[in-house]
């Protein structure tokens, strides 16, 4: 940096760092199509990467096959783990005749609170 002068130069416009000595590393294409709209995504790889056999399309959001030579290659599925929902883990937990008679048990204090005509807030001071 010594060679050049920083007299005159916009600061943050231009670099002062050049790529010489710079060894990029090997790179690869590899092209995915997408099993919904039919659309190719080329992206690069590193040479040495382990490639994913399914990407997320840029345009719809749907799965994307890796496509090997005139085919795209098949995902299985199977082992995925399939999200669960509040209701499958309370089922879990408990029986459809319990969560029936604790509703019951809710609603019977829902209705006695309405009818008497006290606040939420101070049930719950005076239970606590």
């Amino acid at each position: 940096m010594a060679d050049r002068s920083l007299r005159g130069i916009r600061l943050g416009a231009q670099s002062l760092q050049s790529e010489e000595g710079v060894v990029f590393h090997e790179r690869a294409q590899h092209t995915y199509t997408c099993t919904s709209c039919g659309r190719d995504t080329t992206l690069t790889f590193a040479a040495d990467a382990e490639i994913p056999e399914s990407w997320e399309c840029r345009t719809c959001g749907s799965e994307s096959l890796l496509r090997i030579g005139e085919g795209t290659a098949t995902v299985d599925h199977s082992g995925d783990k399939v999200p669960r929902s509040h209701w499958d883990m309370l089922l879990e937990r408990r029986t459809l005749p319990e969560l029936e008679e604790l509703l019951e048990e809710r609603l019977a204090y829902v209705r006695a609170r309405r009818g008497a005509g006290e606040d939420v807030v101070t049930l719950d001071k005076i239970s606590a």
